[in-house]
Formats: C-alpha cells, structure tokens, sequence
C-alpha cells in the first residue's frame, strides 16, 4: 500500500463530494509535506498519466484519497530518489498489479548534504486566475467581490500566491453559515496587524547583508507567523468559550 502524504488525505473538510476533492484541497493536504508543489505541478503529472482524476460535468478536477495517496508517493519518489516519472509511472503500475517489485535506482539517492542553503527570500507559488476559480471552486462575481473588501489581492502581475486558494475556499464554507465577505474585513484588518508585528520583529535581519542572516529572518517569520496564529485561536476559542480539536 503506498504511504499516505502527511496530513491524511481525507482531514479537515476535504470530504466533500461523496470523499472526493477539488485541486485546491488536494493542494493543501500535500504542502505540508511538500511545500513547493503548485497546482500546476499537480496538473503536469496529471498529463504525464501519473494520476487520473475524475471530472465533474463542467470539467472541474475531483480527487480521491487513492489519487492523493498516489500523488505523494510520486513526489517523494521524485524528492528522495531522483527518479525520472517514466520509471515512477512503471513502478507504480507494477505495485498496482500486487507485483513485489523493488524500488527503482538511478544515480544515487538524495541525502541530507544534497538539501542546499536557502540564502535568498522564498520564491512565492503563484497561480493564475483562472487556476484560482477552478482550484476554489468559486465563480468570476465571487472573486470579485471579495477583492472589492480586500480579502484577495493580486499580486502586481496579475496572479495570485497559492495561499490565495486556501482563503477563498475558507471565505466560501464561512459564507455557507451566513457569514458574508464584509463581515470579514475585521479578520483580515486583524491578520494585517498581526503580519506587521511580525514583520516589525524580523525587519533588521531581512535586511542584513548577511545571506545567511536573510535566511535566518526568514525561518524566524514563520517561527512567529506559527506561534501567531496558535495565540489567534487559542484567543478567539477562549472568547467564544468553546474547546476545539
């Protein structure tokens, strides 16, 4: 049985559509353990016939647990033994048909001193708009709306960062409950105070000549962009006077 990514493949409110997931979802289940695939990623190994997802009437992408366990044994593959997706198409096939096969070597397996230095800021995923519709399962009015409240911004190229997907999927399941786009300007006036306070914090590294230094701020942003949000919740649970997983 391949191993299943990181995060389990049917957590959270994934299990929508009868257990089936849109790419979006798919999306953020694997970053936890892979934070550098994109939508685009998971669509090129779509069209290289390493996963076969199903397709609803208007031709959004649905994902079963099986396609994402499938996806995360591909990446790994692809991260940890530089296989080429010919070799891991074969593979995977065969482990489908019950075969004992043994995994594949080509060159020499990734080791902890192949992992090279992170000197610059990180490369932000980016996605299109059109991506972000299908990945939100969102209409064009949607969008537009909750970028006239400043909940989604483009970025000056017109795209938008991945985490995009995530916020409009949460926007839309708030809006599920009555809670309408203008109702969460608080939230992201909240959230854009917190970012501030953070960035006040790691400012005097980001700028240091240091390429080392750079990348420290970088791992100390999200050292306290984490502990931020653990404090959010825990301060709005604590309000509501409710105990949450």
């Amino acid at each position: 049985m391949l191993q299943t990514p990181s995060g389990g493949a049917g957590s959270g409110t994934a299990a929508r559509d009868s257990g089936l997931m849109s790419i979006g979802t798919v999306l953020n289940v694997l970053r936890d353990e892979f934070p550098e695939v994109t939508i685009s990623k998971i669509r090129f190994l779509e069209s290289e016939g390493l996963i076969e997802p199903q397709r609803t009437p208007s031709g959004y992408r649905k994902f079963s647990a099986g396609d994402v366990e499938r996806l995360g044994h591909v990446l790994r593959m692809q991260r940890d033994h530089y296989l080429p997706l010919k070799v891991i198409r074969e593979h995977l096939d065969a482990m489908e048909r019950g075969e004992a096969v043994p995994l594949p070597v080509v060159g020499r397996q990734r080791t902890a001193e192949d992992v090279p230095a992170r000197v610059e800021g990180p490369t932000v995923a980016r996605i299109g708009r059109a991506e972000l519709l299908a990945a939100a399962d969102i209409d064009e009015d949607d969008l537009k709306e909750w970028e006239s409240y400043g909940l989604i911004t483009a970025l000056e190229d017109g795209a938008y960062e991945a985490e995009a997907v995530t916020v409009a999927s949460l926007i839309a399941e708030l809006g599920r409950f009555g809670i309408e786009p203008r109702h969460l300007r608080v939230m992201k006036a909240a959230a854009d105070r917190e970012a501030g306070l953070v960035d006040q914090v790691v400012a005097p590294l980001k700028r240091h000549r240091n390429p080392q230094t750079r990348a420290h701020a970088e791992a100390r942003t999200k050292e306290l962009a984490a502990l931020t949000v653990k404090l959010h919740a825990a301060l709005v649970k604590t309000a509501l006077g409710v105990r949450l997983p």
